[in-house]
């Protein structure tokens, strides 16, 4: 009667016109979720390769002040 391939696509089908006005929403969350794959790939493997080094933004600490900027002491 019918085959595997002719049961998913029958599937794909009634799931398409089931789900026409979600469809838009569906195919952009999973290229957001594409785009996100691909670059956490490309940072683990520009992690692995330490050829150039990385700069991390951060505040620089000068080792005569007491208090640096940007930060609060606790009363204790």
């Amino acid at each position: 009667m019918f085959g595997l391939s002719e049961l998913a696509i029958i599937l794909l089908v009634v799931i398409a016109v089931l789900c026409a006005k979600k469809l838009p929403e569906l195919t952009r969350s999973a290229g957001k979720s594409a785009r996100i794959l691909k670059a956490e790939a490309r940072a683990m493997k520009d992690e692995d390769d330490p050829a150039e080094p990385r700069v991390i933004q951060g505040e620089t600490v000068n080792p005569d002040d007491p208090k640096p900027q940007g930060t609060q002491q606790h009363p204790q």
